[in-house]
């Protein structure tokens, strides 16, 4: 699933969750899953970071490096 679709997930669950109109088996259901989607999500973003650091980095003298972290 992509980025987007698990972010969207996610709201939907914070939405039925806020409204408490499920069962209790089915709050923990839908509960399980938000927990799982955020993990998923929280990777996603670090993964991001960390690239955004590597394509960011200068050298001693201030110039901008590149590294090809399409090859990793």
């Amino acid at each position: 699933m992509e980025f987007e679709k698990k972010l969207e997930r996610l709201e939907e669950i914070v939405k039925v969750m806020e409204a408490g109109n499920t069962s209790l088996e089915e709050s923990l259901r839908i509960f399980e899953e938000g927990v799982r989607l955020s993990r998923e999500l929280q990777n996603t973003l670090a993964a991001a970071e960390e690239k955004v650091k590597v394509l960011l980095k200068v050298d001693a003298d201030g110039n901008a490096t590149y590294k090809d972290i399409a090859k990793e």
